[in-house]
């Protein structure tokens, strides 16, 4: 799993992107995008996100080789 972004409830503050300690997460038109392939699935930035805008989820690869 890895961190996800919710379009609807990220405003942009870039909180998250200085709290990876991977560097997982990016801008991208004033809003954070994750690399599921950086993320280590440390939750800081959720930790740090004030809007609530970062869960974690399976990636679409994760879930077609698992089932």
């Amino acid at each position: 799993m890895s961190a996800y972004i919710l379009e609807k409830l990220c405003r942009g503050c870039q909180r998250c992107v200085h709290a990876c300690p991977q560097n997982a997460i990016q801008m991208l038109s004033h809003m954070a995008i994750v690399n599921p392939r950086l993320c280590i699935e440390c939750e800081e930035c959720m930790e740090v996100c004030m809007q609530g805008a970062i869960t974690f989820r399976e990636n679409r690869e994760e879930v077609s080789t698992h089932g």
